[in-house]
């Protein structure tokens, strides 16, 4: 079973994008999300240095333009994509290339709102003097209690012992003095308090932006980096992307989501290399390609052939499907085949070893049948019940 990752900014590096616009097509297109941006991302991804390309405004379309176009070189055939990959994810900025590549969003959108995120995001981070360290290593309690010492959050929880906490200069210089027992404490090159309530103004007025834009439900997994519950809704999903600004990070809860998929191959797209090292950490046994320039291709079409299963969501595109979030217990709550729920209502739950969950029915219609029996136990993302869709 093969997962598809979409890195998050601070993963852009010089030149990056260079050997990507050396493939058939591959400027023309960059060129045309640099129009959508207003950015030339070509410029960009070739030739600025690190110094500017760190400014969140200009690293978050870039980073979102280029995981785009490589998206359209990962698959011998491109049909092959909703069909053969299980689901996706994406880290911070990463999950508008997430969504645009399950079929959420365009790509056209995503640039768009990648630019108008990165754009309010660094108006938010001029505010006052903010930034971001990665905490390694040290007990998990003792971790937390330092943060909330020094008045931090941690914005990112990525696993393997990898922390990242969030806050002002004056916050992280403390931690830096008097970091956790046993751990490193690393400043980040980023601009600002990112995931923390620093980031509020820009929640708003992505919130505005949201609301014009027009969504499908996705074609595959997506898994949500909010709690690491698999989201179907397009809606729902552009609505976490708006209040995933302020929010911490799970990404720990996404690789145990890919743990309960049973998750064996994946790969990150470009500019690839943290989320591959955190699933070399993280996801003991799977195969873990960072896909950082098309020498790689052939490998990477490798691992789709052999990773590659077929999805049952893109399987069954003439039916609203209703999923599962997670892996647990399914027990129906209501809607007998022949019944008609109503958008929003909660037709069933998945209880899982640590929480209950609600299955909603995000669109409506009439219950056509269940594809699994009250009681019997479900992965991430199982389809559970087909609806008829209707006028109410």
């Amino acid at each position: 079973m093969l997962v598809i990752v979409c890195p998050g900014q601070g993963s852009q590096t010089p030149g990056f994008l260079a050997p990507w616009l050396e493939l058939s097509g591959f400027r023309d297109r960059m060129q045309w999300l640099s129009t959508v941006a207003g950015i030339d991302l070509v410029k960009h991804g070739t030739e600025s240095d690190a110094e500017t390309i760190r400014d969140t405004a200009i690293a978050q379309p870039l980073i979102v333009g280029a995981g785009l176009i490589s998206l359209l070189a990962l698959f011998e055939h491109p049909a092959d994509g909703f069909r053969l990959v299980a689901g996706g994810a994406g880290h911070s900025v990463g999950e508008i290339t997430a969504a645009a590549a399950a079929g959420v969003i365009s790509a056209e959108q995503a640039m768009v709102l990648v630019r108008e995120r990165g754009q309010l995001m660094a108006e938010a981070s001029a505010v006052s003097a903010t930034g971001m360290s990665a905490i390694l290593g040290g007990d998990k309690d003792d971790v937390e209690q330092t943060l909330l010492r020094h008045g931090l959050t941690a914005a990112n929880n990525n696993g393997g012992g990898q922390i990242v906490a969030a806050g002002t200069l004056e916050q992280l210089a403390a931690l830096s003095a008097d970091p956790p027992a046993k751990a490193r404490v690393i400043p980040l090159q980023v601009a600002g308090a990112f995931h923390t309530e620093h980031m509020a103004s820009a929640v708003k007025g992505m919130a505005d932006m949201a609301r014009a834009i027009s969504t499908h439900d996705s074609r595959s997994r997506l898994v949500s980096n909010r709690d690491g519950t698999v989201v179907h809704s397009g809606r729902e999903f552009l609505n976490r992307l708006v209040t995933q600004i302020s929010s911490p990070v799970r990404w720990d809860l996404c690789m145990e989501t890919f743990k309960d998929l049973g998750v064996t191959g994946l790969i990150e797209i470009p500019p690839a290399g943290a989320l591959a090292n955190l699933a070399k950490r993280g996801l003991p046994g799977v195969e873990v390609l960072a896909l950082k320039s098309p020498d790689q291709l052939a490998e990477a079409y490798r691992m789709v052939r052999e990773h590659g299963q077929p999805n049952q969501i893109a399987d069954s595109p003439t039916w609203r499907l209703v999923i599962a979030p997670a892996k647990g217990i399914v027990s129906f709550t209501r809607s007998e085949p022949g019944a008609t729920v109503v958008p929003g209502s909660v037709v069933a739950a998945v209880n899982t070893l640590r929480d209950t969950f609600d299955v909603t029915a995000p669109h409506g219609g009439q219950v056509i049948e269940w594809l699994v029996e009250d009681g019997d136990p479900v992965s991430p993302g199982q389809p559970l019940l087909r609806l008829h869709p209707t006028q109410s």
